[in-house]
């Protein structure tokens, strides 16, 4: 697995647990069974994604703990669909999210589990992950952050999940469970209502295991004498945000990724958000991402969002 995976299945198990406990309700008496519900429910997912495109771009950590809510607090989801009929399934999924803040200290645990069986009643998905996110504020400028996360494929094994199987050769080389922490100082290097700028680094560990080191065997049926890895990682960060008047500003986000056994991974994304008037605002970005192990090593991003109302 490419160490690009740390980023982005974090981003995912984010993006699962940040999703409302309720369904919207049809549009309209009938929409259901029109199909127009359905459409409807896709404008909405594509107004969310661009609604959460500013909302990141804001940088909402920029000036520190000071306006965070204290106490504990959170959230917790269920979702459970069971079919009959032409089709014979069912999909369990559970998410949920703990915050705790006092004072200069805040932290945050999330947890996603996700089952589900298929038309045969077999297992097709068996899918736990948590996160871990903590920083520690020392004064206003220096503070000290922690990340951790944690994710298993509790169907990769190496062993068949039912009869017939042919698909679980692939797991020798998949990962049934990938974790990793780090931690490390954070500098508040300006923090004004106008500029903010904030660096961070530090130092992670990566722990994994494959279909092959939980089976004990390899596909040829050799023995592993590994039954997991770990790998030393170094991660760095960097959030600029700057407002020219109340109707521009600009951000600019740089990660770091790098580990003893793996390609060093490097993203940039740099947005500039426009409000032309008060029913129009645009935020163009462009993301660079550079992967040391690939014949291409850069790729590059536009995007647009746009929102208009009236």
């Amino acid at each position: 697995m490419k160490k690009v995976t740390l980023l982005s299945s974090t981003a995912a198990i984010l993006a699962a647990l940040s999703v409302p406990a309720f369904a919207q309700s049809e549009i309209a008496t009938g929409a259901n069974a029109a199909g127009v519900t359905e459409i409807n429910d896709r404008i909405t997912d594509i107004e969310d994604d661009v609604t959460d495109a500013f909302d990141r771009s804001n940088d909402a950590d920029r000036f520190g703990p000071a306006d965070r809510r204290q106490g504990l607090f959170g959230n917790m989801s269920l979702s459970y669909t069971g079919r009959t009929g032409n089709t014979e399934n069912q999909d369990l999924a559970i998410g949920g999210r703990v915050n705790y803040n006092q004072n200069q200290f805040a932290q945050s645990v999330g947890l996603s589990i996700e089952f589900g069986e298929d038309d045969n009643g077999n297992k097709d998905q068996e899918d736990i992950s948590a996160i871990y996110d903590a920083q520690y504020y020392f004064n206003d400028q220096f503070y000290a952050f922690a990340l951790g996360r944690v994710t298993q494929n509790g169907l990769v094994d190496g062993q068949p999940n039912y009869d017939g199987d042919t698909e679980f050769t692939d797991e020798f080389d998949d990962l049934r469970t990938d974790a990793f922490l780090g931690f490390g100082p954070g500098y508040r290097i300006l923090n004004t209502d106008q500029t903010t700028w904030r660096v961070q680094a530090g130092v992670g560990v990566r722990y994994t295991k494959t279909g092959a080191q939980e089976n004990g065997f390899d596909i040829d049926g050799n023995p592993v004498t590994d039954s997991s890895d770990t790998s030393v990682g170094y991660i760095a960060s960097s959030r600029l945000y700057h407002r020219f008047n109340d109707n521009v500003f600009i951000t600019n986000d740089t990660d770091y990724l790098g580990s003893e056994d793996s390609a060093d991974v490097i993203t940039n994304e740099f947005g500039v958000n426009f409000r032309v008037s008060e029913q129009l605002s645009t935020r163009v970005s462009y993301t660079t991402e550079y992967q040391e192990d690939r014949p291409t090593r850069t790729d590059n991003t536009v995007g647009l969002a746009l929102v208009y109302g009236f």
